[in-house]
């Protein structure tokens, strides 16, 4: 099967083809199951870890990428600003590491660590811990590492970890087909958009919804110039990178978004290869010649990449209210910041 023919029936699972009512009873069963786990939570017969640290947890309520990493990455430029020490955890998806907690470092192994992870902590210059286990996690970071704010890349269902700020990421997709697991693509129902504390949409456009949300920002990628992937320090300009045909390969939660954005850079695309969200790129994934992927490939992709493999890094832009609105939630959680930026 190609990768197109899987993209295309992901696509259709995800809006809701005819044939997904056969998985109906198990999506009762999730529903049922995720019910009562976070009803034990709530009267408190499951108990939720509170870390010695305010905890933003920065997920979603549908499977596959929405986005999440540019706004963790925004949220802990913007408190290492204001001289808070910023720890992120992540439960690094895919990760093979023999012990954990783990401090993640730039030059570790993508395969032991996780693509995001590595990524999250050449980008961020923070302290950057994986476990399966987050309050695990968590704990390191405030106790060991002696973080004064930990912002949590996913977890949103992850009710064993304390948080006092909940944002969810969405891209053009929204919610898809609007059933649960394995049904459809979430995780949770759509009441949730409802109970967290701010949507964060990777879209052009404001979406609506029939039913009452949180507080809704837009984000703006912006891109960054292209980047060699075996050499970080070697850059190139968007006029070089449009002389010639280019392949592209993206292995996250929506490829055609990368697609479609190096088009409108006037980038002329012989092939665009989808891959799997995480997927582990090797060497027969990369095509000859000009060869363009994202930030989050790259980190895989670096110890077999030819010279003329490009990335192309992207930052979130998010208005000024998104973060005043963190900011009060953070303070009602005993996080605040003097005029001069210090805590």
């Amino acid at each position: 099967m190609s990768q197109s023919q899987s993209k295309t029936k992901h696509d259709k699972w995800y809006f809701g083809h005819p044939l997904v009512w056969l998985l109906s009873p198990l999506a009762l069963l999730f529903y049922f199951i995720s019910a009562i786990r976070r009803l034990l939570f709530k009267i408190g017969l499951k108990k939720a870890f509170k870390a010695n640290a305010p905890v933003i947890v920065v997920g979603n309520i549908s499977v596959g990428g929405n986005g999440k990493t540019p706004v963790v990455l925004a949220l802990a430029d913007y408190y290492q600003k204001q001289g808070i020490k910023v720890g992120i955890l992540s439960r690094g998806y895919g990760a093979k590491s023999p012990e954990y907690p783990r401090l993640v470092k730039g030059e570790d192994d993508a395969s032991e660590v996780g693509d995001e992870p590595r990524l999250l902590a050449i980008r961020s210059q923070c302290d950057v811990v994986i476990d399966p286990v987050r309050a695990r996690g968590a704990a390191y970071l405030s106790d060991e590492l002696h973080c004064d704010l930990i912002i949590c890349d996913d977890g949103l269902q992850h009710y064993a970890l304390h948080r006092d700020v909940e944002i969810v990421v969405m891209d053009d997709r929204k919610v898809g087909s609007g059933y649960l697991l394995p049904m459809g693509p979430l995780r949770e129902g759509q009441w949730r958009l409802g109970t967290v504390d701010a949507l964060v949409h990777n879209s052009r456009s404001m979406p609506t919804f029939s039913h009452a949300v949180a507080p809704q920002y837009l984000m703006t990628l912006v891109p960054g110039d292209f980047t060699s992937v075996s050499n970080r320090v070697s850059t190139s300009p968007l006029e070089e990178i449009q002389k010639v045909p280019c392949s592209a390969i993206a292995g996250i939660g929506s490829p055609q978004r990368f697609f479609s954005q190096l088009k409108e850079m006037g980038i002329q695309l012989s092939s665009a290869t989808p891959l799997a969200d995480h997927h582990a790129i090797t060497r027969s994934d990369i095509p000859n010649g000009r060869v363009l992927m994202t930030e989050k490939d790259a980190v895989k992709a670096a110890p077999f990449a030819h010279n003329d493999c490009w990335f192309l890094p992207v930052t979130a832009h998010l208005a000024p209210d998104f973060f005043n609105l963190v900011k009060v939630k953070l303070a009602k959680a005993g996080l605040k910041i003097n005029q001069d930026g210090q805590e």
